[in-house]
């Protein structure tokens, strides 16, 4: 890509939570193939799973159900799908602890020693993102939380980032969003911020990430560290 930024541009980065931060599929695995064992369906392979993730509830119904968002009984499978995913993490809260993307952790701390704000925005509700943050001990950490709760529109629409932005005290144009769906990227554009396709996220074969026309493509979350260290920043020797 072109470079868009130089040490001064960069105020802050913003992430995506689901594909982006952190590789939930195996939460989404169990839960809907949980929920189809219930309903004597047979389960469905994880890498089917794995590429919707990042399509949200919505698309776990429809991909198990074939259910459209405008057939009678789809609210309630979404409700019933949202209420076991919710169980599902109180136990992983007790049990187990959620994936970062390997790079994830040396990214942030690159970031937080170059004394700028992180945070997320997703269209992960607040109820089901926050414990998640908590349980990896990035709750306090991340300067920004914002979920479809506390906008009117969510993603593709760039209102959450603006909100971010206004908590970040961040021009727009000043911050970089992360993601891995091209709503993602979509929302970034239209919010004047620089943007960066996560290509190691959950997209479906169906998808061209090429087509989004991020500012940047990153096979991995080191290549991201990589690019900032290129063009906005220069890391001290390991």
């Amino acid at each position: 890509m072109d470079e868009l930024l130089d040490t001064n541009d960069i105020n802050a980065v913003l992430f995506d939570l689901d594909g982006t931060l952190l590789d939930t599929a195996d939460d989404f695995i169990h839960v809907l193939n949980a929920m189809l064992a219930e309903d004597n369906r047979p389960p469905l392979p994880s890498p089917i799973i794995r590429a919707n993730v990042s399509n949200g509830s919505r698309a776990m119904v429809t991909l198990a159900y074939g259910l459209t968002e405008s057939a009678p009984d789809f609210t309630a499978y979404r409700n019933r799908f949202l209420e076991r995913y919710a169980l599902h993490i109180e136990d992983l809260q007790r049990a187990s602890t959620p994936s970062l993307y390997t790079g994830i952790p040396e990214l942030l701390t690159a970031i937080e020693a170059h004394n700028l704000p992180w945070g997320i925005v997703t269209n992960k509700p607040r109820h089901l993102a926050e414990p998640l943050l908590e349980q990896l001990q990035l709750g306090r950490r991340s300067s920004a939380l914002v979920c479809p709760d506390d906008v009117r529109r969510s993603k593709p629409d760039p209102e959450s980032l603006w909100l971010a932005c206004e908590q970040l005290d961040c021009e727009a144009s000043r911050c970089i969003y992360i993601g891995d769906h091209k709503r993602d990227i979509d929302a970034g554009r239209s919010a004047g911020m620089t943007t960066i396709a996560a290509l190691y996220g959950f997209i479906p074969d169906t998808d061209d990430p090429l087509d989004w026309a991020a500012d940047y493509n990153a096979e991995q979350p080191d290549h991201i560290l990589e690019w900032l260290d290129d063009i906005c920043w220069q890391l001290p020797a390991q």
